[in-house]
């Protein structure tokens, strides 16, 4: 049986095994030829609560059984978030179509699309993964992309594709029958990685008096450099990605290879016994060397990865057993 560190593993050896190809890679390849080394300002916890603890709570909950998501009857994480929250589609074949669901939040006027991350059992969802080549981005869907030269992560764009519409009808039928006004995009992992590209493709497509936020947990590179600046001057500070402290998955794929994170990084520096985060700070611009983009590889750390981040919120399989 695969597990989650199997997942890991293989995009980490990859990214290893090519950056000893290359001769212009430093060292294991991570790294950049423009760092940023930005100071950063610590978050407050009332920030934490008020921007990442809800989503933190939808992202969990992607990793239910569909069955559980669908009545949501799955226990504590379904709890978390309060009774009146209305399931009313949910997709995906938990293999190369990740599950993922969507919601109406009654208490903050909200429609919520939530993505799961790579299933640890599934090997054609960790291939989903392993496909971490730089094709160019689909610019019949992203038609303000057209021209700029943007290219992306080829699993992560194929992954996307296969729901991409029907995420945005469920999206519009969701603000079309609800009062709700506002969309939360969120995911952890490859669900982060494609509700990013959700985002970027809701942002294009809705209705621009619709507030769209994205908030999103352990996050890949999903694309090069003009996919960072594309996603930068669309979402701007709506997008926030948070990464806790030596998670290996946000340094990779690796900078050599073009990929290059958005700005907006909020990192974890700490976490105590109770799975209380001991200190958060923005980082300012793309890809700072003083959060998850300079740690060393070495000091890699699967189980940061799967968390707690904060409120002793964790993610996989593990944190949501319904």
């Amino acid at each position: 049986m695969l597990r989650f560190s199997s997942f890991v593993s293989i995009l980490l050896s990859a990214s290893l095994l090519t950056s000893e190809l290359s001769l212009a890679a430093p060292l294991f390849g991570f790294g950049s030829s423009d760092d940023n080394s930005a100071g950063t300002t610590a978050v407050s916890n009332d920030t934490v609560t008020s921007d990442f603890l809800r989503p933190a709570f939808f992202s969990r909950i992607a990793y239910c059984s569909s069955d559980a998501v669908q009545s949501f009857q799955c226990g504590a994480p379904c709890d978390a978030l309060g009774s009146d929250v209305d399931v009313f589609q949910i997709g995906g074949n938990d293999g190369t179509i990740p599950m993922y669901f969507i919601a109406h939040d009654p208490s903050t006027s909200t429609i919520v699309v939530a993505h799961q991350g790579t299933d640890p059992d599934n090997l054609l969802s960790i291939l989903n993964d392993a496909k971490f080549g730089l094709v160019d981005l689909n610019t019949t869907r992203f038609t303000t992309a057209d021209g700029k030269g943007i290219q992306v992560h080829d699993g992560f764009q194929q992954t996307f594709e296969r729901t991409a519409d029907g995420v945005l009808a469920g999206v519009q039928n969701g603000l079309a029958t609800t009062n709700a006004t506002n969309v939360l995009v969120t995911g952890h992992s490859l669900g982060a990685a494609v509700a990013t590209l959700d985002a970027m493709f809701l942002k294009e497509k809705l209705d621009p008096s619709v507030q769209l936020t994205t908030s999103v947990f352990g996050l890949p590179r999903v694309g090069d450099q003009a996919w960072a600046d594309f996603v930068d001057s669309s979402l701007g500070s709506t997008l926030s990605h948070i990464t806790n402290q030596n998670d290996p998955v946000p340094t990779v794929p690796p900078e050599f290879l073009g990929f290059v994170h958005p700005s907006n990084e909020f990192h974890i520096t700490g976490v105590d016994s109770n799975g209380q985060a001991t200190g958060i700070v923005a980082c300012p611009g793309q890809d700072n060397e003083n959060c998850s983009t300079g740690n060393d590889i070495l000091d890699a750390s699967v189980a940061n990865h799967l968390g707690p981040y904060f409120d002793d919120i964790s993610f996989g399989a593990s944190a949501c057993p319904a």
